[in-house]
């Protein structure tokens, strides 16, 4: 009968060169028998010895093919040390229904959290979240930047920091680092040309995990950086996480006021405080005649910061360099000039305030 015993015994009378044989040095592996059929793999110590077998392979096929009942013989060489097939990076799933929390979080070694909001878009919300991260950058502060706008992210732009961030398990995120700020934005992890379609569910999903899964490491303070509006994430954000309290910013006409008094309106009904308003775009300096221009209206805001009873933190002009600045990825706060100076104030006033 044909059976494993008759080919071990079959494959022993194959000498190798350096002494022993194929059974004694315990190279056979996978050795069956079916029937008429054999097969069994070689294992050579290494790829080296294994380019230098093709006799034996053919010595070993040879002798096992002649045993009484045998119908068909496959065999295959191999090495034990063949180079490995290069490890996949773990696949990080961004986005999904949130996992349940026993209360607000606040990531480990993140002093404070603070929100900065607006009640409609195109008031220079972003640009001054950057800027402010890199000013207090500047001060010395170690300083984190969420970019919470989920549909329309654009600190990587204006931070000018691309790439996908590294997960070493698939669970914890890396985030990258530009201008002296840590960083972390959903545009990072999808195509700047790709439309973010979820529902708000997925929102929720994608900022828990942008405030719990990256290592952000010892910040002073995390600025998120809010989409406009009152929506999901702002909820997510203030019942979700530990915020030490909210910066709205607003343009000084009566139609995006209309709208901050709405933000506002927000935080102090999920008791978040607001620790101050900035008035942006607060005016236009001619650069040929120097005449100072209040295009938008003047003293909205710090009308509003009066009738609050909280702090007008800053009142930034229109400058043509903050949006070139913005563009190229460089903002106007990590150079010289005027506006630097400006976001250098506000800066100054948060931490002598104790908010950052």
């Amino acid at each position: 009968m044909l059976s494993k015993d008759t080919v071990f015994a079959a494959l022993q009378r194959i000498s190798l060169p350096d002494g022993g044989d194929l059974v004694a040095n315990d190279m056979i592996r996978a050795l069956s028998v079916d029937g008429g059929k054999v097969k069994f793999v070689i294992e050579a110590p290494s790829a080296e010895i294994a380019r230098q077998m093709s006799g034996i392979v053919r010595a070993a096929e040879g002798v096992v093919r002649d045993l009484p009942g045998v119908e068909d013989v496959s065999v295959v060489l191999t090495a034990h040390d063949a180079a490995p097939k290069p490890k996949q990076p773990p696949q990080l799933k961004v986005g999904g229904h949130p996992t349940p929390q026993t209360g607000p979080m606040r990531p480990a070694g993140v002093a404070r959290i603070l929100a900065i909001a607006s009640g409609k878009g195109g008031v220079g919300k972003s640009t001054v979240s950057s800027n402010l991260a890199v000013a207090l950058a500047k001060q010395g502060r170690r300083v984190g930047l969420l970019d919470a706008d989920i549909y329309g992210p654009s600190q990587p732009r204006m931070m000018g920091a691309s790439g996908r961030p590294a997960s070493p398990d698939g669970k914890t995120i890396e985030p990258l680092h530009a201008h002296g700020v840590t960083l972390m934005s959903i545009g990072f992890m999808v195509d700047e040309a790709k439309a973010v379609v979820w529902r708000g569910p997925m929102l929720m999903g994608a900022l828990q995990q942008m405030l719990g899964q990256v290592a952000w490491g010892e910040l002073d303070v995390l600025l998120v950086d809010l989409p406009p509006g009152t929506g999901d994430v702002q909820l997510t954000l203030c019942q979700k996480s530990e915020l030490s309290g909210a910066l709205v910013v607003s343009t000084p006409q009566d139609v995006a006021l209309i709208d901050a008094r709405k933000a506002i309106d927000m935080f102090a009904t999920l008791k978040t405080p607001v620790l101050g308003l900035i008035e942006n775009m607060s005016s236009f300096t001619c650069p040929t005649c120097g005449t100072e221009h209040h295009i938008f209206g003047h003293g909205g805001v710090a009308a509003e910061a009066e009738k609050m009873g909280v702090p007008l933190l800053a009142q930034l002009p229109i400058d043509l360099e903050t949006r070139l600045s913005g563009d190229a990825g460089t903002p106007v706060a990590a150079g010289d000039g005027p506006m630097a100076e400006s976001y250098a104030r506000l800066a100054e006033g948060l931490i002598r305030g104790g908010l950052a």
